[in-house]
């Protein structure tokens, strides 16, 4: 109370400052009538759904507080006190999400306690903080949130909890904070953008504001900048992060929606850039409707953007994936490459021939670069498998930004071993060491290139090669999806020298407790939920599953199984069967038979021939899988081989149903990238 009586001694010339003419000569009673009832700006709020649960609201008007899993009381509130010892939970408390949490269940209850506690800690903000506090981006996040919360107590759902005195205290800061956006913005990407669209929204709905003309201009400008400085030519956000990508994109869809509310004219540029990265999240986005949590970021469903991007624009695909199948019309490919940000989608389809669109097969591939920013992982070749509704072989997300404790988990989420890649020698693919005050990422990344991406009617294959600066050892891993039913996975490396080879797989939560071992001399099998995996023997190689974690959200983990095939010595290959089910398990058997070059046996890491029976209540299939890792010809039963692939498909009466040979595709399907670092 007393941060609004020390206020209200110069409340007139606070509003002659922030207000433009006619509105700064108005008394404060004036302004706050005339704010709770004009027309003619349209705007909404945007809620964060993790952080308006009603619960944690109701927890609110006792000053308990829930962020990031850690709840604490703060029955005397200072601002400048962080009881978490993560950054991010102070940073939480002072973007002020649940300003919007507690709009929301006044207007849903009339309850005016909820209206008083967000002037009391608005209030209390504004009369003990500096508007440096933190960074741009939390001041960014925090007047957003202000403004969605004014959408509720003042436009919406006008309150007599609201006092001039109090509404002029709120007007000003949010004009002195808005000021100091625009000359403190953060250099570049994601935080910028979030920072720009603030400036855009604050001009939008408070045009009254006498610098709202240049901060309208001022956003409009810099935002074209942004999306053509931070999004890649194939629409993937610069960060190369799944999640980053999709929040950037709804800060410019939500500039895009204000605008075409407000018969505001944006550059044609700005569509052509939202219209790409809407294009990644089609793809990007699996069967369940969620995203891979590639990098740093959550896994989320961010399928509302997609829907908002039918109505801007009219695209019948984003209709159809926002709906999962149910309008619109499906994607004109099944499977895509997005190579400048080093993402490759395969997929199924897009439920056309299915039961339901949930129960199409998915795999995103990562083939590039640590991304702008710091927010990268040491994940190259790495990728995220889904089939039937269920993630099965998952990336694990990044859990936390905190490094303190027993156990850093950020460098631990962040690191090689927690991603679906070859480990050498236990080491990280790019030096990653404790640097002053954290880790960061030391040294060149490893160059990578993507010799391949095909994709045609029952056949997509992927051929990546990643080399590290951190030891002396090629990694190729090729992708072979087999009628949109399984993939057939080879790893080989190559050395002069003898090195150790972990090939990881973490498998999802759900497969916690769930997973059994089997092998004999020819063959390594792993049973988990809707997935079976197979490998043939090869010497030195030995099978384990280990503890591991998975986070879905920041600051929760939980424990998942890692599956771990070992090798030793200077050429090593891996070739792994993942085959996904529905409901019955199939019969799997997986053998590898001779290949023959110059009359000789081929080892395996130069070629290989997989032969996989797969029986199930419909069909018995046996198929063959034939990999060469150099060039030549090659002999396999009575057939020669002079391609990189070869699949064929027999019924249980050796009727030949199906056959794909790589060199014979129409090479105007196969896309070959030049290398990147």
């Amino acid at each position: 109370m007393s941060a609004v009586l020390v206020i209200d001694k110069t409340i007139k010339s606070f509003c002659i400052d922030v207000l433009r003419t006619p509105f700064n000569a108005w008394s404060p009673e004036e302004v706050l009538s005339y704010f709770q009832s004009r027309k003619g700006i349209t705007y909404f709020a945007v809620a964060d759904e993790a952080e308006i649960v009603r619960e944690k609201i109701d927890n609110i008007l006792a000053n308990r507080f829930s962020f990031n899993e850690e709840t604490y009381t703060l029955p005397e509130l200072n601002w400048l006190v962080n009881p978490s010892t993560d950054i991010e939970w102070s940073i939480m408390l002072h973007k002020f999400y649940y300003a919007v949490g507690l709009g929301i269940a006044f207007k849903e209850t009339g309850d005016h306690r909820y209206a008083e506690k967000w002037i009391e800690l608005t209030s209390s903000w504004i009369a003990t903080m500096p508007v440096d506090f933190l960074s741009s981006d939390v001041t960014g996040r925090r007047i957003q949130n202000w403004v969605f919360a004014h959408y509720y107590f003042v436009t919406e759902c006008p309150t007599e909890s609201v006092t001039p005195e109090f509404y002029v205290q709120f007007l000003t800061s949010i004009h002195q904070q808005t000021s100091y956006l625009c000359q403190h913005l953060t250099p570049a990407r994601n935080h910028r953008t979030l920072e720009l669209y603030t400036i855009f929204l604050v001009a939008v709905v408070f045009p009254e504001l006498k610098d709202s003309e240049y901060w309208l201009q001022f956003a409009t400008d810099e935002l074209l900048k942004n999306m053509q400085t931070d999004l890649l030519d194939d629409g993937v956000h610069c960060e190369l992060s799944t999640d980053y990508h999709h929040i950037v994109l709804r800060n410019f869809l939500a500039v895009r929606r204000l605008a075409a509310m407000n018969n505001i004219q944006l550059p044609k540029q700005m569509d052509d850039s939202i219209k790409k990265a809407l294009e990644f999240s089609v793809y990007v986005h699996k069967p369940d409707g969620t995203i891979p949590s590639l990098s740093d970021g959550d896994t989320g469903n961010f399928l509302s953007l997609l829907k908002q991007g039918y109505d801007l624009y009219g695209c019948e695909e984003m209709l159809y994936v926002a709906t999962q199948g149910n309008q619109g019309i499906a994607p004109a490919y099944r499977s895509k490459a997005f190579p400048s940000g080093g993402y490759f989608i395969l997929r199924s389809g897009w439920g056309e021939d299915v039961d339901a669109y949930q129960d199409e097969r998915y795999l995103a591939f990562d083939c590039g670069a640590l991304g702008a920013g710091n927010h990268g992982h040491l994940d190259l070749l790495s990728f995220e498998m889904a089939a039937y509704g269920q993630s099965l072989i998952v990336d694990p997300g990044r859990y936390t930004y905190d490094e303190s404790g027993e156990i850093n988990w950020r460098v631990l989420f962040r690191g090689t071993s927690y991603h679906n890649t070859v480990m050498v020698d236990g080491k990280n693919q790019t030096c990653y060491e404790f640097h002053k005050e954290k880790f960061k990422i030391k040294g060149s990344q490893p160059d990578y290139e993507l010799k391949a991406f095909v994709s045609r009617p029952g056949f997509d294959y992927l051929h990546g090669i990643a080399r590290s600066n951190e030891y002396p050892v090629v990694h190729e891993r090729k992708i072979v999806f087999v009628n949109g039913e399984y993939w057939v996975i080879c790893d080989v490396l190559r050395a002069d020298d003898a090195h150790n080879y972990d090939l990881l797989f973490h498998l999802a939560a759900s497969a916690q407790g769930k997973v059994s071992l089997d092998s004999d001399q020819h063959c390594f099998s792993v049973n988990a939920p809707h997935l079976v995996m197979a490998q043939p023997v090869y010497k030195s190689a030995t099978v384990s599953e280990e503890g591991g974690y998975i986070s879905p959200t920041y600051g929760v983990k939980h424990e998942a199984p890692v599956i771990k095939f070992t090798q030793q010595g200077a050429e090593c290959c891996f070739y792994t069967v993942i085959y996904p089910y529905k409901n019955e398990r199939p019969t799997l058997t997986v053998s590898s038979i001779p290949v023959f070059k110059n009359h000789e046996t081929c080892k395996p890491y130069a070629a290989s021939c997989l032969v996989i029976i797969s029986e199930t209540e419909d069909h018995v299939y046996r198929d063959m899988v034939f990999v060469a890792n150099e060039p030549g010809e090659f002999k396999v039963e009575h057939y020669a081989i002079n391609s990189p692939i070869f699949f064929q498909r027999e019924d249980e009466q050796g009727q030949l149903l199906a056959q794909f040979d790589y060199a014979s595709l129409d090479t105007s399907e196969t896309i070959k990238y030049p290398q990147g670092n």
